[in-house]
């Protein structure tokens, strides 16, 4: 199928021109001004813009913004005089992919729709391998190829199509709710609901409503029979997040419920059958939790059938890659515009952060270098300042612990890199360097003389404009 190209300027010439330099190869599409380009545009699809810089009404310039916020991934070469090329140079830089100049070369002019087209291709391919890179390690939105997460992959699998409750323990925001997605459907109940309540987010004195429902007048305000998540979730799955949050009466009532599949709405005599299957998760340290009594073991044992543990980002560094790009692209198909990418410095930062927040963490960083870089390539400092500022800190701290320094040793060298850096950020000034380390004049050169931090490294000898004179 021939490609198509819509050819945008107001010279009739210009265009039979061009047009004629193009077929039979490439379907050609024209128009003489913005305005009818923009129809065309959004009617035809083309794969490739010619477009005239200098046009009657609105210009090339204002057009090929257009271009990039309707359809970004489509390339732009614009047409120019020879007293127009500096215009040209700018629309590269708002993102045309090549300027002709005016009269053309045919061949010239073949080449570069040529190239042009060739790289548009090659960045679509490279777009989908990537996808497809991403999909086969991701599993319902869960994504990694470290070890870790391959034995998620293959628990989830075991687990999924039994009637088994299954315990997920993670981290908070390692993806504990995307687990219970693929539990849930990668199981027979996959036409059936699944049912979310975040235990946490209720209070206290409403929770039994919100997992048992209630009867009309149970209490003050219960207007009305109220239907709760168990029968909600009747037929499929029920995914309790943060479980440990239930108060031990509600653990009691819960255990009823997985023991005979049945259980009272609150204010109500007859028991209500249910077939539910049990998802649970939490961040809580069970066994601490058994210990003081917050947790009933009975429950324990009801729950703990079948465990899953999320391990933390920090410890499966390899899949942050994998991720970061994942999230990126995600980003770009919802808001459909060109695929970016991390560059190797970028991604290297991302890795040594030490992602407190796990994924949640890493997807809310790519969210914001999404919405505030513009760019296709996605470098160190387009990403937040928190991030960058750690990975400085990890990586001095990785040289300060370098083979064969004490603790003592480490110390010392910290030391001694504070008291330089503050000696030439005030031109070796000792007073102001002072200052700014917070101690004496007297306490800095002390500490000076104990490092060996002499007046060889003095403000005259530090300027390389100046003789060096003896102190």
């Amino acid at each position: 199928m021939k490609k198509r190209i819509l050819l945008v300027d107001d010279e009739p010439g210009i265009r039979a021109a061009l047009k004629m330099v193009l077929q039979p190869g490439y379907e050609t599409i024209a128009a003489s001004s913005a305005q009818e380009g923009l129809q065309a545009l959004r009617r035809e699809s083309p794969n490739l813009v010619l477009l005239d810089i200098v046009m009657p009404g609105e210009d090339g310039l204002e057009f090929l913004e257009a271009i990039r916020a309707e359809q970004p991934e489509v390339p732009v070469i614009m047409l120019s005089a020879l007293n127009a090329v500096k215009t040209a140079v700018e629309a590269m830089k708002r993102g045309a992919a090549d300027y002709l100049t005016k009269p053309f070369d045919a061949e010239e002019l073949r080449l570069k729709v040529s190239k042009a087209l060739s790289a548009r291709e090659l960045e679509r391919e490279v777009h989908y391998l990537r996808v497809q890179a991403v999909n086969r390690y991701a599993l319902h939105g869960l994504v990694g190829k470290s070890q870790a997460m391959q034995e998620v992959y293959a628990k989830i699998e075991q687990a999924a199509d039994t009637r088994t409750t299954v315990l997920i323990t993670g981290e908070s925001g390692t993806g504990k709710e995307l687990v219970a997605r693929a539990l849930h459907y990668n199981s027979s109940r996959r036409d059936r609901p699944l049912i979310a309540l975040n235990c946490a987010a209720i209070p206290e004195p409403l929770i039994e409503s919100e997992l048992f429902g209630h009867e009309k007048g149970a209490f003050t305000g219960a207007d009305a029979r109220r239907i709760g998540h168990f029968e909600l979730a009747h037929g499929g799955s029920l995914f309790l997040d943060e479980i440990t949050e239930l108060n031990t009466t509600t653990q009691a009532k819960l255990l009823r419920v997985l023991q005979h599949r049945e259980f009272l709405r609150v204010g109500g005599a007859q028991p209500v059958k249910v077939d539910v299957r049990i998802l649970a998760a939490t961040n809580k340290d069970l066994t601490a939790m058994l210990r003081r009594g917050e947790l009933r073991e009975d429950i324990y044992y009801r729950i703990n059938v079948v465990s899953i543990h999320l391990p933390p980002l920090r410890e499966r560094p390899e899949d942050i890659p994998l991720l970061a790009q994942h999230f990126l692209a995600r980003r770009a198909d919802e808001e459909k515009r060109a695929p970016r990418e991390f560059s190797q410095e970028a991604m290297e930062v991302l890795t040594k952060h030490h992602w407190p927040g796990n994924v949640r963490e890493l997807e809310n960083v790519v969210e914001q270098v999404s919405i505030w870089c513009r760019q296709a390539i996605i470098r160190p400092e387009h990403l937040p300042t928190f991030v960058r500022l750690e990975s400085r800190t990890e990586a001095f701290c990785e040289e300060l612990a370098g083979p064969g320094l004490s603790l003592e040793e480490a110390v010392i060298e910290l030391e001694r890199k504070k008291i330089l850096d503050a000696l030439r950020r005030t031109d070796y000034i000792q007073t102001h360097a002072a200052v700014l380390l917070g101690i004496s004049r007297r306490m800095l050169k002390y500490r000076m003389d104990l490092l060996g931090i002499g007046p060889r490294e003095s403000r005259v000898r530090e300027s390389p404009d100046q003789p060096k004179m003896l102190q």
